[in-house]
């Protein structure tokens, strides 16, 4: 069995480019599985690059918590402690780091 997921995407102005060199090998691999799906290489590549892209965002920006955890994260905000230094230069890199 073969799962296939087409995302739809909006017709916005694409005003962006985005150029990337590969072998001969990759791109025909590419144009094939494109043509397998009848999509453009194009539209073949950004498709599945989102979809990795939303995952790895998830993934670095998604918590999961057991339901203890979580019993104990929302007593946290309900009775926050001060903040100490080692707080402050957390937000500090937290900061710097992410946009």
């Amino acid at each position: 069995m073969i799962n296939l997921r087409i995302t739809v995407m909006p017709t916005l102005a694409k005003d962006a480019r985005l150029h990337i060199r590969c072998d001969q090998e990759m791109r025909h691999l590419l144009d094939k599985a494109a043509a397998y799906a009848h999509m453009s290489v194009s539209e073949f590549v950004l498709n599945h690059a989102l979809a990795q892209a939303q995952s790895v965002v998830q993934a670095h920006e998604a918590i999961s918590l057991s339901p203890q955890d979580f019993a104990a994260f929302l007593d946290a905000l309900d009775a926050p402690s001060a903040g100490n230094a080692a707080l402050q230069r957390a937000f500090v890199r937290h900061a710097k780091h992410v946009v």
